[in-house]
């Protein structure tokens, strides 16, 4: 009797053992899961940046400011009548480290830039750079 009952735990054993470390076992199982939610989490956040990303091409193909506005931060680029004017640090001669002052140029990468108008009335600062 001894023996039936250790022959019959055995092969209960060996019959478990696929169900658990087979091929398709759950520990396989468990494992395809979290590498599907982690796939789920990465598209989520790819199919964010693409809204974005959409977002801002209709934003460039229906609006001639924003096209504008990409000129002017990325590239630099001022318009025809405007004079450029860059305050530099007396010292090193590098553009000086304060805040840029022209709301039209935030964060152009050109602290103390501005963008002047032609035809507008001189200042201290539009004198001093001619």
């Amino acid at each position: 009797m001894r023996l039936i009952i250790l022959c019959l735990s055995f092969l209960l054993v060996l019959i478990q053992y696929p169900l658990w470390l087979g091929k398709g076992g759950w520990f396989k199982v468990w494992e395809l899961d979290r590498q599907v939610q982690l796939a789920h989490k990465k598209n989520d956040e790819l199919k964010e940046r693409n809204a974005k990303l959409a977002s801002e091409v209709d934003d460039l193909k229906q609006s001639k400011g924003a096209v504008e506005e990409r000129a002017r931060f990325e590239l630099g680029m001022i318009k025809q009548n405007e004079i450029f004017v860059q305050l530099l640090d007396g010292s090193s001669g590098k553009p000086a480290g304060a805040v840029n002052p022209n709301p039209y140029m935030p964060g152009s990468g050109q602290p103390n830039s501005v963008s002047v108008p032609a035809n507008a009335p001189s200042s201290p600062a539009r004198t001093a750079a001619r």
